[in-house]
């Protein structure tokens, strides 16, 4: 299982959780170079749709008698796409959470 990128999503959002601990103000963290979430969570989102869309091509070409193409490795790229999008999922979940536990807190 190829987990570099979450392993780098995961990265990306620790550094950005500590340049905002660090900074009071997002418009001088991106001055400093920040990172910004919303572009990191926007490329997740791209590399799981990208690995979705890789794997569905290589499932038609299967199907439509490529011979180039062996079942292996379409179960492979399936079985990829499947756990990325799941494991993206479970990011939105944790921030829907974080997001709840935010406006819940009291002024």
């Amino acid at each position: 299982m190829d987990t570099r990128g979450i392993n780098q999503m995961i990265g990306e959002l620790r550094a950005t959780a500590q340049a905002a601990g660090a900074k009071s103000s997002a418009p001088a963290n991106q001055a400093a170079g920040g990172v910004d979430f919303a572009e990191v969570l926007q490329g997740a989102l791209k590399d799981v749709s990208a690995a979705q869309q890789e794997a569905r091509g290589m499932a038609q070409d299967f199907s439509a008698g490529d011979p180039n193409v062996n079942l292996q490795d379409v179960m492979v790229n399936l079985q990829k796409a499947n756990l990325s999008f799941q494991q993206m999922v479970q990011v939105r979940n944790r921030l829907v959470t974080a997001y709840q536990d935010i406006m819940n807190m009291p002024v």
